[in-house]
């Protein structure tokens, strides 16, 4: 998501969470990042994104952000471990 103001991803993210387990087949992890001013943060899990207490605090979590960046992973090469949860590195 790119906007020109901060703008809230709660939405969007519960949408995409449901498609890691429950609405597609993109269970093998899942990461997120975004900017909060200057700083940046970053989360990432090996557990599917419908199932993760990480997504969940995400989904609660009042992110505002003019930068975010998100994956769900269906693993083709590679372990479903936490390590394999691309596509972000910082």
């Amino acid at each position: 998501m790119n906007c020109n103001v901060p703008t809230d991803i709660v939405f969007s993210f519960t949408g995409f969470a449901m498609r890691g387990g429950h609405t597609d087949t993109h269970h093998d992890g899942w990461g997120i990042a975004f900017f909060e001013g200057a700083g940046v943060r970053h989360f990432v899990d090996h557990q599917a994104a419908i199932a993760s207490p990480i997504a969940e605090l995400i989904k609660r979590y009042p992110i505002k952000s003019t930068n975010v960046i998100a994956h769900i992973r269906k693993a083709t090469q590679g372990k479903v471990m936490l390590e394999n949860c691309h596509p972000f590195v910082r």
